[in-house]
C-alpha cells in the first residue's frame, strides 16, 4: 500500500477550507467591522484605517457620543479658569479637545491632548493647527510626568488600559488634580449581574444594527476587542476612583453600558 496521500487529501491540506476538520476559528482572520476598518480577532487598534476613519466610526458605534462631548464641556466651566491646565488622555482626533480649547478660547488655559497612536496623534496636530491653547502630545499617559491641572478628561478611553495598569493610572490621575479638580471618566460599563448584561448587550446590538452595521461586521468588531476592551461595572469605576481617593463622584450621563462620571478631588 502506498504511503503517499491521495489527491483529495493533499487538496485538503493545501486549502483548509476543503478539510471539512479544519476549524475556520483556528487562526485570527481579519474582516471589516464598518467604516472601511480591518480588524482582526483580539487585535483592534487605533493605528491606520481606525485612526483615518475613527470619527465617523465611533459616532456610530457609541450612543450619545456627542451629546457628551457637549455635557463634558458643558461641565467644564465649573473648572477651568484663566490659568488652568486640562488634560484629554487617549484624546484620538482631538475632536473633544478642540471643543473645550474653542469653549474656553478667551481665557488662558491651555490644552493638552495626550494620544498614545502615532497615526491618531498625527490627525489631531492637523485638526487643532490653529488652536494655539492646544497642545497634542504621543506618549502613554500610565507613563505622563501630569503636571498640577483642574480638568482631565478620560472619553472612553480607560476601558482600553489593561486593568492591572488601571488603578495606577486613575491614582497618577488624582495625584496630578489640584484640589477641586475633576476626572470626567466616560466607560464602557458591565451591567450588575447577568440578566442585565444580557438585556444591555442586546440593546445595544439592535443599536448598532439600527446605526447600519451589519451582523458580520458587529461580530467582527465584538471579536477583535476581545482582551483589547476590558469593562468594569459601573460598581468597579466607582471602587477604583474611591480607591485613588476620590470622594465626591457622581453619574451624569448613563445609555445601556455606557456611563459617565464626573470625580472630584
Amino acid at each position: 500500500m502506498s504511503s503517499l496521500p491521495s489527491k483529495s487529501e493533499s487538496a485538503a491540506k493545501a486549502d483548509p477550507k476543503a478539510d471539512p476538520k479544519a476549524d475556520p476559528r483556528a487562526a485570527p482572520r481579519a474582516g471589516i467591522a464598518g467604516d472601511g476598518i480591518a480588524a482582526t480577532r483580539g487585535e483592534w487598534s487605533f493605528a491606520g484605517d481606525t485612526a483615518a476613519n475613527f470619527d465617523a466610526h465611533v459616532s456610530k458605534s457609541v450612543p450619545l457620543y456627542y451629546e457628551g462631548h457637549k455635557l463634558v464641556t458643558d461641565l467644564s466651566d465649573y473648572f477651568v479658569g484663566n490659568d488652568s491646565i486640562v488634560y484629554e488622555i487617549g484624546s484620538s482626533t482631538a475632536a473633544l479637545t478642540s471643543k473645550l480649547a474653542q469653549h474656553h478660547q478667551a481665557k488662558k488655559a491651555r490644552f493638552v491632548g495626550i494620544e498614545i497612536e502615532q497615526d491618531m496623534a498625527d490627525i489631531a496636530a492637523r485638526n487643532c493647527a490653529s488652536l494655539p491653547n492646544v497642545e497634542i502630545r504621543c506618549g502613554d499617559a500610565t507613563q505622563w510626568d501630569f503636571e498640577k491641572s483642574d480638568l482631565i478628561v478620560a472619553y472612553y478611553t480607560v476601558q482600553f488600559v489593561p486593568p492591572k495598569h488601571r488603578q495606577a493610572l486613575v491614582d497618577r490621575l488624582y495625584e496630578s488634580l489640584n484640589w477641586g479638580g475633576a476626572l470626567m471618566l466616560f466607560e464602557k460599563v458591565r451591567a450588575p449581574d447577568a440578566r442585565f448584561q444580557d438585556m444591555i448587550s442586546q440593546a445595544y446590538v439592535d443599536f448598532k444594527l439600527d446605526n447600519g452595521y451589519s451582523p458580520d461586521e458587529i461580530v467582527t468588531k465584538a471579536r477583535s476587542i476581545r482582551r483589547v476592551l476590558e469593562p468594569f461595572s459601573t460598581q468597579g469605576n466607582l471602587d477604583m476612583l474611591k480607591r485613588a481617593g476620590f470622594v465626591d463622584v457622581m453619574t451624569v450621563m448613563k445609555y445601556l453600558c455606557f456611563e459617565g462620571f464626573v470625580a472630584i478631588k
